[in-house]
Formats: structure tokens, C-alpha cells, sequence
């Protein structure tokens, strides 16, 4: 058991320790710690021990710790004193360079060295591939150095690569940024590869200072396809992209269900408002002005979804394959549904002037918006138009459409600036942060990169989409029936101390009291009237804690809703599909409703569905990376407009403001004089001259080298920093040398490789705002 280490703080009010005191904690432990030794440690008891495991699982999912089994905890950003190492390659001094067996942490694994004079002691010789219990000492920035105690076997790591055939044998060259080494492939170990081919390669034991070796264990595809970009995104991330035969032939066997005891909605002209190239339309709308006297000026409004829960029954094939995958991936070049096409684009799709199933929920509003009363039904459809967002917008600014469509839009229209009323009122977090689509030719290539236009259509149906979101989970706790919340915590009181010290950097102050989503919104407001709304937005955004699925209901504090479950897209969400089975039992709507064993199953699908959601995401990530760092390889040595995005003591990490590709400027191309890294003030400033380049900074920087196989753009510094205090102390006291860490040769940068920014205008800005209620 771990030596047990009280907090220097000593217990919060609360009875909790801070995420502070806990990797302290765990820092100060001399091997992984039992969740009991935590609570012993700061003395948490009875029901605080529930608010402590969700504070640990937080503290699991933001990557600063590792719960083995839940209950076995140990860092994820530091190394135990002794652990498994695999070895990856040797440096040109003979040194060995190796990873962690078992790294989870959200960041790069921390390189381990292994010296030649240490690695000579052990026989046989460790070489790659070879995988070495070892004793690590931490080596300051440079990760750890590691000493031998013994051999354990081999690592057999895999890697994706491209292999290059020579004419015994041949070349695998990684695609993954960790790996920083080609792999020699035998002859005989090619698996059956052809030149170019994209394949997964093992590492082999390589005994010395030879090449390191691999062996093909299987071809993912083809470097030359115009879909390998995705391919290798897929392959790295593990996502399925092929349905098991079963799992075809489940989806085949359906059939539309006849209209029953469902409720006939195929005379109401709901309509379908997508993005243009959309395939798969799980939702659909409908409003009216409401005749009731009692409600003047009020809607009644319809939300109607994909009724997914009648074709995917609980434990068949298709509702394992679609746990699963847990929610549909998009990349630039192809969308990998959670479900197979015959349900995702035909019969679960909600297609113009075709009968489909669908659970729909009825939903009365006020003249300002607030719902009075809601009713799901299980229904039977028919769309009575698809319209895209753009031709949606069209219609309500006057273009040509049917009288019915017209009338149906603009009611629409009129019950949605209805609800703008309601949510005035709510104030929820407005960060509207642009986004960006990559556009492909017909040959797979990049063709642009567009900012995606936002629409009040756009508004239109989010908003009605939250309000039927709202709907279900209000539904399912009255009813007292198990469901998965969409949940989005406070940010945490850490987190806003750092986003505090970062704003009183630019002048701005941050109520230390409860914050609300209006706090921010005020801040973000005189950032505006300052012109610095992308430099605050991008602060205020790091403060934000991942939205997650979970049984245990927090609250949505981006949207500040008190409940909220996601219900409106089954065709590719899996947590919408089980909310669709609750609502389904709850109010005997017929088959396919939720099973005991579901019902007890809900946490451990509410912690898998949420790890899959981020898988999806680093790969739809890294996706675009690869794509846009191929679309910029022709343009290395061009400048470019971009925001610093990321501050680090390696570096800074920038995003370009035309087209969103993001990259790296190491330390050393930033400017001619030493740097150092302020973590309080996200900043990185001259030790000469008190230059600041901060985050979300504008800066001018040149494209120095693309490289589309790893998605890596590595850039220049060309604008000049921020003014600061000349001759800003450095941490040994005394002020550095002019030019460190540059040649002699290097010449003063010229005015028109960036303007000196000139300092914003004195003016304190406050966001003590207290949010209204609605």
C-alpha cells in the first residue's frame, strides 16, 4: 500500500481535497494508491465518498490520472519510479530511446533515455523492440533517464506506416509524429506488402546499433488512394469502418412498421432542414401559431426523429456493432455511420414524401418562449420537403417556395425568435467560434477551405433541438426511468484562477464568486468593444471542462440548463438511441423499450460512449490535419496570418487564420533573443528586451515545412512580440545576454515581416455581472 501523505491544505469546506492536493498526493506516493487510501488521507467520509469518485473520474477523463479497474488510481502525466519501457530507437551517441509500456495520458508519452554505458551492462544487449523493466529518474524537461533492472520480453509495438520496397526487403516509414525513425523490413518479413502501400508493422528486437527492424503484419490500404489520409486517421484510432456480415444481414431483414397504434403525423407538413450534402435526416419540424386563448401569442411546435429504437433492438447485432462505434465519425473525404446505410440513409432517414417511423414530441411555448407543456408520441411520418439551411434562409427572406412551405417556415421563424426571448433570459455561454470545412476535388485533393456561413436557419432548428433535448430529460426524470445525461460541469476553480491571472494580463477582471455563463459572456462582450474577442474567446474556452454522457445529472453549464439529455440524432449518437428506449418504456409506446439489463447497464455505456466520442474526434483531428498540411505542402517559404493558440516552453502553437491548419513554432524560431515560458500569463517573454508573444496573440508567421504523412506544419516567427519591460529579469536573477540562442549572424527583422502591435487602450473591464434567470 502507499505510504499515506496528509494534504498541505489540509480538507476543503466541502470535505473534498482539491484536484490540487490529489496528484500531490499521488506525487508524493511511492507506487498507484487505492481510492480508500485518498479518502483516509484527507479524511473523506460517508456521503462525500460519491462526490470524491466523481471528482477522480474527472480527473480520469481530463487525462491527469489513471483509474485502473475504479478503484486502483496512479498519474497519468508523470511515470512511477519503476515501470515497463519499450525501446524505440538509438540516437546517433548510442543512446537508447524508449516509451512507456503502458502511457495513457492525453499528451506525448515523455521520452525515456537509456544510456549506452548503462544499456552495456545489461546482457544480452536491449535493443528495439525489446521491452526492459527499468528504475526512471526524472531529467528536467527532457522527459527521464531510465536504468535497467531487467529484460522482460518484447514490446511488440505496432505502428502505422509506408512501406518502401527495395530489392531485398524494403522500408517502413511511420506515419505516427511519435515515432522519429524509419523501420528496416527484412526480406521475408513484408507480409505480402507492395511499394507504397500503407501497412501495420511490429517492432522486431535489434540487437546493438543497427537499423531498427520491423515485420508487416497487415495492409491497411494504399498511400497513393485519395482516401489514405482518413484511412490512416481510422486505422490509428482503431474506429471499425467495414459492418461484420451479421450485422448486414440484421439491417437488410428490416421493414417499415405499419401505422398501428402510432399516431398519424403524414398530414402534417413537417419538413427536414439539413446541411446540402446531408444523407442521413434524423430530424424534422413543424409549427403553428396556437389557437388556445390562454396562450396568446403562443406556438405549439413539433419535433420529430428518426424512430431508430424499432429497427436496432436491444442486444441484436446491430445494437452491439452500434455500442460499439458509439457515434458516426465525418472526415473530408466520407462520413463511417454508427449504423449501416440500408437504416442511416434510408429507412431511419426522415426522406421527402416517403412514410417513415419516427417518436416525436409535441411542445407548447409562450409568446416569450418558455415551454408550458410537452407530449411525445410514437408517430408515423411523412416529410413534406428537404430543405437546405441556405434554402431554408432563402424562404423566410422571400424567395419562391409553396404557400404551405412559406407558411411553414416562417412560423417557424416566428416561434424560434419566440424562444430568442427565453434564452436572452438564460444567458448560456456565446462563444460562436468560427467553423471551417475542407472542400475536396474530384481527385481527393484539397481543394479550399471555407468558413461554414451561420444562418438563422442554422439557429432555427438548434434551438428547437435543445428545446426537445430538454423535453426528454424532464420527461424521463418525472417519470422515473433511467437515462443518460448530456452533461457540461462548471469549470473548474483551478482552471478559472489561471484564466484570472491570464485577464489581468490584458487589464480585465473575473468575479472570484460563483461564475455563470453571463460572467463570461459580459467579459467576452468588452473583449469585442476592444477589438481582443478571439484572444479572450480562446481563454475562456480552455476554462471549459469536456462535455460528457453520464447518469449522474450535473447540469449543461454551457447551455445553463438544469437537465438535458441528447434525443434528437439516433441515426448517429448512440446515447440518443437509449434515451429514444427510455422514452419508449416509460410511456408504453410499444417495443423495443428499455430492458432491465440496459436500464443497469446505462453508467458503463455512459463512460464508453464518452471515450468514443473522443476518439471520433482525434481522428476526425487528425484527419484534417494530414489534409491541410498535403494542401500546404506547395507553399512552404509563403507567410501567413494566424493566432497563437497555444503557449508551451517548447514553443508556440499557431492556427491560420485563412484556413484553420494548425502548427507548431519551436523556441528557437520565434525571435533573436532567449525566451522564457510564463504559465501564469500563457506568454512566452524576452529575457532582453520583455517582448510577449501571448495566447491568442495575431501574429505573422512562414510556413518552414509540411509534412502531410504526419499531419506536422512546423512555421517561423515573423512578427515582432508584444512591447513589455526591457530587460525583464530571467530566472537565475540577472538579465540574459543580448542575442542567446541565436547566431551572430542574424540580422535585425526588417518592418515589413510584421507591424509592432500597439498596446490596447487603457480600459478595465469587469465581468461581475450577475446572470438573469429564465
Amino acid at each position: 500500500m502507499a505510504k499515506r501523505v496528509k494534504s498541505k491544505s489540509g480538507p476543503k469546506k466541502t470535505g473534498l481535497p482539491s484536484k490540487k492536493d490529489i496528484i500531490a498526493y499521488l506525487k508524493d506516493a511511492d507506487s498507484e494508491v487505492a481510492r480508500r487510501d485518498i479518502a483516509r488521507a484527507f479524511g473523506v467520509k460517508g456521503e462525500a465518498r460519491a462526490d470524491l469518485r466523481r471528482l477522480l473520474k474527472e480527473l480520469d477523463e481530463e487525462g491527469a490520472i489513471n483509474l485502473k479497474g475504479g478503484k486502483r488510481i496512479e498519474r497519468a502525466d508523470a511515470l512511477p519510479p519503476v515501470a515497463p519501457i519499450d525501446v524505440m530507437s538509438v540516437d546517433d551517441d548510442g543512446d537508447l530511446l524508449c516509451m512507456p509500456a503502458n502511457w495513457r495520458g492525453e499528451t506525448e508519452p515523455p521520452l525515456i533515455r537509456l544510456s549506452a554505458r548503462r544499456a552495456a551492462k545489461v546482457k544480452p544487449s536491449p535493443g528495439v523492440g525489446d521491452r526492459l523493466l527499468a528504475r526512471l529518474f526524472p531529467a528536467g524537461d527532457d522527459g527521464y533517464d531510465a536504468d535497467v533492472i531487467k529484460a522482460i520480453g518484447k514490446g511488440a509495438h505496432r505502428f502505422l506506416a509506408v512501406f518502401h520496397k527495395k530489392r531485398r526487403g524494403g522500408v517502413a516509414e511511420p506515419v505516427e509524429r511519435r515515432a522519429r525513425d524509419n523501420f528496416t523490413i527484412d526480406d521475408g518479413d513484408e507480409g505480402g506488402a507492395k511499394d507504397g502501400d500503407l501497412v501495420w508493422i511490429e517492432t522486431k528486437n535489434a540487437r546493438g546499433y543497427g537499423p531498427k527492424k520491423g515485420r508487416v503484419r497487415s495492409i491497411a490500404g494504399h498511400i497513393d488512394d485519395k482516401h489514405a489520409f482518413s484511412t490512416i486517421a481510422l486505422a490509428n484510432h482503431g474506429i471499425p469502418t467495414d459492418f461484420p456480415a451479421a450485422v448486414l444481414a440484421e439491417a437488410e431483414k428490416a421493414k417499415l412498421p405499419p401505422l398501428g397504434e402510432r399516431t398519424d403525423l403524414r398530414e402534417t407538413p413537417l419538413i427536414t432542414i439539413d446541411p446540402a450534402d446531408a444523407k442521413d435526416h434524423d430530424d424534422a419540424v413543424f409549427a403553428e401559431a396556437d389557437d388556445d386563448p390562454e396562450n396568446p401569442g403562443g406556438f405549439r411546435v413539433i419535433v420529430a426523429i428518426a424512430d431508430v429504437s424499432w429497427f436496432v433492438k436491444p442486444d441484436s447485432d446491430l445494437d452491439k456493432e452500434a455500442l460499439k462505434r458509439g457515434n458516426s465519425t465525418y472526415l473530408p473525404d466520407r462520413v463511417v455511420p454508427m449504423l449501416p446505410e440500408r437504416l442511416s440513409n434510408d429507412l431511419c432517414s426522415l426522406r421527402a414524401d416517403e412514410d417513415r417511423p419516427c417518436l416525436a414530441v409535441e411542445m407548447t411555448i409562450t409568446s416569450g418562449g418558455v415551454k408550458k407543456r410537452h407530449h411525445f408520441m410514437r408517430a408515423l411520418m411523412r416529410s413534406h420537403a428537404k430543405l437546405a439551411y441556405e434554402e431554408a434562409q432563402e424562404i423566410s427572406d422571400g424567395g419562391p417556395a409553396s404557400a404551405q412551405i412559406q407558411s411553414v417556415v416562417k412560423t417557424l421563424y416566428d416561434a424560434f425568435h419566440a424562444r430568442m426571448k427565453e434564452r436572452t433570459k438564460r444567458a448560456p455561454l456565446d462563444l460562436d467560434l468560427p467553423e471551417r470545412k475542407i472542400i475536396l476535388d474530384d481527385n481527393g485533393d484539397v481543394e479550399k477551405v471555407i468558413k461554414r456561413e451561420r444562418f438563422d436557419a442554422h439557429r432555427v432548428i438548434e434551438e428547437f433541438m435543445i428545446l426537445a433535448n430538454v423535453a426528454a430529460a424532464e420527461a424521463l426524470e418525472r417519470a422515473k426511468t433511467p437515462l443518460i445525461y448530456r452533461v457540461h460541469d462548471e469549470p473548474d476553480p483551478e482552471k478559472l484562477d489561471s484564466v484570472r491571472d491570464y485577464l489581468d494580463t490584458l487589464d480585465y477582471s473575473l468575479s472570484k464568486g460563483a461564475i455563470r455563463p453571463a460572467n463570461f459572456n459580459q467579459l467576452l462582450k468588452i473583449a469585442g468593444e476592444r477589438d481582443q474577442k478571439e484572444m479572450v474567446s480562446e481563454v475562456v474556452l480552455r476554462s471549459q471542462r469536456q462535455a460528457i454522457y453520464d447518469t449522474e445529472n450535473v447540469g449543461h453549464f454551457g447551455l445553463n440548463l438544469g437537465r438535458y439529455a441528447h434525443f434528437t440524432s439516433p441515426i448517429r449518437r448512440y446515447a440518443d438511441l437509449t434515451v429514444h428506449r427510455a422514452l419508449v418504456k416509460a410511456f408504453k409506446l410499444g417495443a423495443n423499450g428499455q430492458t432491465e439489463a440496459e436500464a443497469k447497464a446505462l453508467p458503463k455505456i455512459a463512460e464508453t460512449i464518452s471515450d468514443l466520442e473522443r476518439r471520433s474526434i482525434a481522428a476526425e483531428r487528425e484527419s484534417n490535419d494530414r489534409y491541410l498540411a498535403g494542401y500546404l505542402e506547395e507553399k512552404v517559404g509563403a507567410e501567413f496570418e494566424a493566432r497563437i493558440r497555444g503557449v508551451t516552453k517548447f514553443g508556440l502553437f499557431v492556427m491560420l487564420d485563412e484556413s484553420g491548419a494548425d502548427g507548431f513554432v519551436p523556441m528557437r524560431s520565434i525571435g533573436f533573443e532567449r525566451f522564457r515560458f510564463e504559465e501564469k500569463e500563457h506568454a512566452v517573454i524576452g529575457e532582453t528586451t520583455g517582448g510577449i508573444y501571448r495566447l491568442g496573440q495575431p501574429v505573422k508567421v512562414k510556413l518552414a515545412e509540411a509534412a502531410p504523412l504526419t499531419g506536422g506544419l512546423r512555421f517561423e516567427m515573423l512578427s515582432d512580440p508584444l512591447p513589455g519591460s526591457p530587460k525583464r529579469k530571467g530566472r537565475s536573477g540577472k538579465p540574459s545576454k543580448p542575442g542567446y540562442g541565436k547566431k551572430s549572424k542574424a540580422k535585425k527583422r526588417s518592418p515589413s515581416k510584421g507591424k509592432r502591435e500597439k498596446p490596447a487602450k487603457k480600459k478595465r473591464g469587469k465581468a461581475n455581472a450577475k446572470p438573469r434567470r429564465g
